[in-house]
C-alpha cells in the first residue's frame, strides 16, 4: 500500500507554515507522497475569495520545486468541500493507497463534528501538529485512537512536531490588504499575488 498524506485547506494564501507542515509530515509519517488538497468552498468558512482558480495558481507557485503535488478533486467537483466525499472518491480511484489527513490542532479540535466522521475514520487516519506555543489537547473522544506512529491503517491519531511558524492566512490577507508585505509568504507566491492583483 502506498502511504499518502492529504493536507487540505483553502490556501488563501499558501504560506511557509503550510510548506513546513507538509515537510514534517513527509518525514515523520514515512509517506510515499503528500498532496495538497485545495477546497472549492469550505463548510467552515464564510468566504473563499479569491476564487478557486486564483488560489490554485498561488498553490502551484508555492509548490514549485517541492516534492509535493496538488490534488484538484475538490475544485473539480465544485460546491461545498467535505473531506468524507473526497476520501470516498480517492479510495475508489486508488484502492492501493492508505490515507492520512495532515492538519494543525486548530482544525483537529473540531474533528469530532465533521460530516460523517465515523466514515472518515473508516477510510483514513489523522496526523496533527500543535499550534506554536500551545500544548496539544486531544479531544477526549479521540484518545483511544492515539498511536505513537502511523501503522498505515485507518482510524489512528498521530502527533506531529510543531512547525514553530505562527502564520495564519487571515492575518496574511489583512496585511496584504493594507499594502504591506507580510512575513511567511514565499517570494514566488507574492509575485503571483501581485501578477493577479489579489488581496486589494
Amino acid at each position: 500500500m502506498r502511504r499518502v498524506g492529504l493536507l487540505g485547506g483553502a490556501f488563501n494564501p499558501p504560506h511557509n507554515g503550510h510548506l513546513k507542515l507538509a515537510q514534517l509530515a513527509l518525514e515523520h509519517l514515512s509517506l510515499d507522497e503528500l498532496r495538497f488538497v485545495p477546497t472549492a468552498r469550505s463548510p467552515h468558512k464564510d468566504t473563499q475569495a479569491p476564487d478557486g482558480s486564483s488560489r490554485l495558481n498561488l498553490l502551484r507557485a508555492a509548490l514549485d520545486g517541492t516534492p509535493f503535488r496538488i490534488e484538484t478533486l475538490e475544485l473539480d467537483r465544485g460546491g461545498t468541500s467535505y473531506t468524507v466525499d473526497t476520501l470516498e472518491a480517492l479510495t475508489l480511484q486508488e484502492p492501493d493507497c492508505a490515507w492520512i489527513l495532515v492538519m494543525g490542532m486548530d482544525q483537529a479540535s473540531d474533528l469530532t463534528g465533521w460530516r460523517r466522521i465515523d466514515r472518515i475514520w473508516d477510510l483514513a487516519s489523522a496526523a496533527v501538529a500543535p499550534r506554536p506555543g500551545q500544548k496539544s489537547r486531544i479531544p477526549e473522544a479521540l484518545l483511544p485512537r492515539v498511536c505513537s506512529a502511523w501503522s498505515g491503517a485507518p482510524g489512528e491519531w498521530v502527533q506531529l512536531p510543531g512547525t514553530d511558524l505562527d502564520f495564519s492566512s487571515s492575518f496574511l490577507r489583512e496585511t496584504l490588504q493594507q499594502g504591506q508585505i507580510p512575513p511567511g509568504i514565499p517570494p514566488q507566491v507574492l509575485a503571483a499575488i501581485r501578477k493577479e492583483n489579489l488581496y486589494r
